[in-house]
């Protein structure tokens, strides 16, 4: 439905330039959104679909082995989206103990990403409010160090910024003025907590990842913190008990029309088509990631009935090998801190999961030797080559 545009151009002087800023409406769309027909089908596909990842955590024996690796996972797409080129490996890499040769401002940018949203997680598990406040205290964990520490971390703007050109005034899009910014995200705070809303918490949350984008209130990070917002709201309304709905890769995957479609509702107000396209996402993501913990699962059992097979130490190489699947990069020494094994108990069960194929040593050193999963980071690693 084209509502026609759904905000109205500010103009402002920058730098001696005449800029037309774009302020929001708030929100919800008016007239309503129209969820008739194949619409209304497909968010019922999506419903069911996020149903189902709820539930894939219960074949888990610790879903938060699959939390911890989809977290990451997350945390690398999203950041990628932005133009870094780290990967998994340099991540888990870095969090062991810093990787190297790995890029220090892409793989921290990763690594802070990943930081904000288990920060964001511990916070609402206390009780806290998904707010503005929630959400700034992310931000500033996200640019806590690294690229863009110096952009006001954890404030919203107090400067104009822009999206594609070099300037505001040769810019694609220009958010609001920063005079409207507090009272745009104030709106869309009270839009989250609407407790008559005619809206499912699925369309809400689409809706408030298009309003946050047009509004834009960082310097930086902004894609970031839009993204983990999705799962925020899913999360805070008590549609999935653990967010594990991220759609950076489908983003990633269709981010011409992405844009293409986020423009469409500002200028023409056509909410349902972003709509039809981020259901088919949601519903997409949400399967991809219940055939990914399945996997894990098969993958997991596979290779404990080998250990369970070497005989009377497999105790011991059982204990190293539950550590192995919750980080699929480790050291010995970490092996040691997370089991309380001794040294040698740890190193010679290593060699045990290196003989069986489960475990690989990557670093060709005697000295702190890293040991990676490999058939694990296979799985996650699936669709996370740099752009």
């Amino acid at each position: 439905m084209k509502r026609g545009r759904t905000g109205e151009y500010r103009v402002t002087v920058i730098g001696g330039e005449k800029v037309r800023a774009f302020v929001p409406q708030p929100l919800p769309p008016r007239p309503p959104l129209d969820l008739s027909g194949l619409r209304s089908r497909r968010l019922e596909q999506a419903t069911l679909g996020l149903g189902r990842l709820d539930s894939v955590t219960l074949l888990l024996p610790d879903p938060d082995i699959f939390l911890y690796a989809y977290v990451r996972r997350e945390a690398l797409l999203s950041s990628q989206i932005e133009g870094t080129q780290s990967s998994l490996s340099d991540l888990l890499l870095f969090e062991l103990e810093g990787a190297p040769g790995v890029p220090f401002d892409d793989v921290v940018e990763v690594s802070n990403y990943a930081a904000a949203l288990e920060h964001g997680l511990n916070r609402l598990g206390e009780g806290f409010p998904l707010s503005n406040r929630l959400i700034r205290e992310m931000h500033g964990i996200l640019l806590s160090q690294g690229r863009g520490s110096e952009k006001s971390p954890g404030e919203f703007r107090r400067t104009q910024n822009w999206i594609g050109g070099t300037r505001p005034g040769n810019a694609v899009f220009v958010p609001p003025p920063p005079d409207a910014v507090e009272n745009c995200m104030a709106a869309l705070e009270r839009f989250l907590h609407e407790e008559n809303s005619p809206y499912p918490a699925l369309v809400r949350a689409a809706l408030a990842h298009v309003q946050f984008e047009t509004i834009h209130p960082f310097l930086d990070g902004n894609g970031r913190i839009g993204r983990l917002l999705i799962a925020f709201i899913l999360h805070h309304q008590g549609i999935l008990k653990k967010p594990l709905l991220y759609l950076s890769l489908y983003f990633k995957q269709h981010r011409s029309e992405y844009y293409r479609l986020l423009d469409l509702v500002r200028t023409d107000g056509d909410w349902e088509a972003w709509l039809d396209f981020f259901l088919e996402g949601v519903i997409q993501t949400a399967q991809n990631a219940v055939e990914t913990a399945q996997r894990l699962v098969l993958l997991f059992q596979e290779d404990a009935k080998k250990v369970g097979a070497v005989g009377r130490s497999a105790g011991s190489v059982l204990r190293v090998f539950h550590v192995l699947c919750r980080r699929p990069l480790l050291t010995l020494n970490e092996g040691v801190r997370q089991t309380g094994l001794t040294f040698p108990a740890v190193a010679k069960s290593m060699e045990t999961l290196v003989s069986l194929g489960i475990a690989r040593e990557v670093t060709g050193k005697q000295r702190n030797r890293v040991f990676a999963y490999d058939r694990y980071l296979a799985i996650l690693n699936e669709g996370t080559e740099p752009l």
